[in-house]
């Protein structure tokens, strides 16, 4: 059994433990995703949006001094001040990669490259950059050049870490390449903009040891709230860089409507946060910052975020260590595991796992199946290529003629093709945040354990039963036909004939249960749905439902007809269709509700 010691005191532990009740039974493993925002966090936001009047900035000087304060905190926290580097708020992560790429002046044909291994945010990025020498390179030909200084403005592009897999990219790159440019390209001189949004979310980044040009932050990613803000900081040497064209209200000193005339503002933030920014949701990273600092407290030299940074490596080295040593009864692997490190120090790796399952025989179990059997056992993790095609196709060993034929096969970005042709088209990631523990890790390897690890060799049939079923291959018999009349509920077993027709067989998921907001509900949010146990008599054309210790519920579905003058339609969405469907009514509705004990 590998060991894991907790960077947390146990008073620590149990203060951050109060703050996520609401996690209940639920194992939450997609911090790279989203981390959790705390219960007092929220409270404490609350408190001062309500206690306090905020009016637009660009009326009460009040909200543009506090928001003044809350870009100098920002890059307080990340080792920098207003001297060396300016503070645009935007939207996300990708909001702040798009502004650099429209506003970036490449000069006389400059060069636009970023490493494969980069979020499709970058990839986009290549649509709009205003030049046409765009590179692709691999992250081995990331690396200092010879330049003498000098030559033609130029743009480079990589993760200080992977979001696949959580490899750490040596931020030594950043001087380097800014003041030798970058191998193999001559004539060039490069800025670093670089995409910290995974790995400022567990990790302290210090813009003083490490200065690029550009640096794209998305704060849900280190707080779980506000969502929908980041950032760009932009180096004051490389502000002139960004040449912006369109400009939007609180932008300009003057612009007159007849004529096409204005002048831009002077500073940064005025020149490029168009209209109103989201003033309340700047305001609240306040909060975050004071509910971070305060249930992970610094300790002698290492900052608050410091020791996230090694409570999460010792988690997603925990998590690593244990999956890779799972073996079926044939001494098979278990998982196979997508990394460019061995998790030997947080310098090189971050808290993040990547990995598939694999069959006793070394065939690979679907991600889409591994997400349904962790969400059974409430466990919440990422399963896809995470926005990273690069990096996917890289460590999954896919060729770009394998990617276009599964493509062709039907598989997107997001969909649940987890393999064509018995190869995986994406994988299974867990992450960490300050908020986990070890009991996470050890409940995601105990799903594995029960679901796939295989603990006894298959026995092979004898010769005599070969024979036998030899001997009746050619005669086999439909004993059992199952019908789902309601989507995620229990089964109908039919034993004798039953209608067929244009769209299957007749009123097979025909049905759907709805939450108040109307979204089709699943086992994967509520199990207890597979109890719900419907019945059909064709005769009387009646639907009925059963569920253990409550009285049967009888629904006729003469009255659910489209001729029916009374039936009441509404609109919902069923494995990504949006479809029109016809209100069954209260009383079935309250039925439902009793049997799960929700709302609906």
């Amino acid at each position: 059994m590998e060991q894991f010691e907790s960077v947390f005191t146990a008073k620590e532990s149990a203060e951050i433990a109060k703050e996520f009740t609401r996690l209940k039974d639920t194992c939450y493993l997609d911090h790279a995703g989203t981390t959790l925002y705390a219960d007092s966090q929220i409270r404490a936001v609350s408190g001062c949006l309500t206690g306090s009047l905020f009016c637009n900035p660009h009326t009460s000087r009040t909200t543009e001094d506090l928001l003044d304060q809350v870009r100098f905190r920002v890059l307080r926290h990340f080792g920098t001040r207003p001297s060396e580097y300016g503070l645009v708020f935007t939207s996300g992560t990708t909001a702040a990669l798009k502004l650099v790429a429209e506003c970036f002046d490449f000069g006389d044909e400059g060069a636009f490259v970023y490493t494969r291994d980069n979020h499709t945010s970058v990839l986009g990025m290549r649509a709009v950059v205003g030049t046409e020498r765009i590179v692709p390179i691999g992250r081995e030909d990331l690396r200092g050049g010879r330049s003498t200084g000098g030559g033609k403005p130029s743009l480079v592009v990589f993760p200080a870490q992977c979001n696949f897999n959580g490899f750490k990219y040596p931020l030594e790159l950043v001087e380097d390449i800014q003041r030798n440019g970058l191998a193999g390209f001559d004539g060039d001189r490069f800025h670093v903009c670089l995409d910290a949004a995974s790995f400022v979310s567990t990790n302290a980044l210090d813009l003083t040891k490490h200065q690029p040009s550009f640096v794209c932050v998305s704060f849900y990613k280190i707080f779980g709230f506000p969502t929908g803000l980041g950032a760009l900081l932009v180096h004051r040497s490389a502000q002139n860089l960004l040449k912006k064209r369109y400009y939007g209200g609180g932008t300009i000193k003057i612009a007159m409507a007849g004529r096409n005339f204005h002048v831009k503002r002077d500073s940064l933030a005025d020149q490029f946060e168009d209209g109103t920014v989201p003033f309340t949701s700047i305001i609240s990273l306040l909060q975050g910052f004071e509910t971070l600092e305060r249930l992970v407290p610094a300790s002698g030299e290492l900052s608050s975020i410091d020791r996230v940074s090694r409570h999460t490596f010792a988690l997603g080295r925990y998590c690593y260590q244990r999956l890779r040593v799972l073996r079926h009864a044939n001494l098979n692997s278990v998982v196979k595991l997508y990394h460019d490190t061995e998790f030997g120090d947080r310098v090189s790796q971050g808290g993040i796992v990547n990995f598939n399952v694999l069959n006793e025989d070394g065939s690979f179990v679907g991600f889409a199946e591994v997400a349904y059997m962790a969400s059974v056992h409430n466990v919440v993790l990422r399963t896809g290529c995470f926005c990273n095609p690069g990096a996917c196709q890289r460590l999954l060993e896919l060729t770009d003629e394998d990617v276009l034929k599964q493509f062709n096969a039907g598989h997107v970005c997001g969909d649940a093709n987890d393999l064509i042709g018995g190869q995986p088209t994406g994988s299974v990631r867990v992450s960490f945040g300050y908020m986990s523990r070890r009991e996470d890790v050890d409940r995601l390897i105990e799903m594995v354990e029960k679901c796939y690890v295989k603990k006894k060799m298959a026995n092979g049939l004898t010769r005599k039963q070969i024979v036998s079923n030899y001997k009746n291959y050619d005669q086999p018999k439909l004993k059992t036909i199952c019908l789902f009349p309601i989507k995620s509920c229990g089964a109908y077993k039919i034993t004798t004939s039953w209608p067929l027709y244009h769209k299957g067989l007749k009123h097979d998921r025909e049905f759907v249960i709805v939450d108040e907001n109307g979204v089709a509900m699943t086992q994967k949010k509520l199990i207890e749905m597979c109890l719900i146990k419907p019945k059909i008599d064709l005769k009387t054309n009646e639907l009925i439902l059963t569920y253990p210790a409550m009285e049967n519920f009888t629904l006729s579905m003469e009255l659910l007809s489209n001729e029916s003058q009374s039936i009441k339609l509404c609109q919902t969405k069923v494995c990504q269709d949006n479809v029109q469907a016809i209100d069954c009514g209260d009383e079935v509705a309250n039925w439902i509700s009793i049997a799960l004990q929700t709302s609906g």
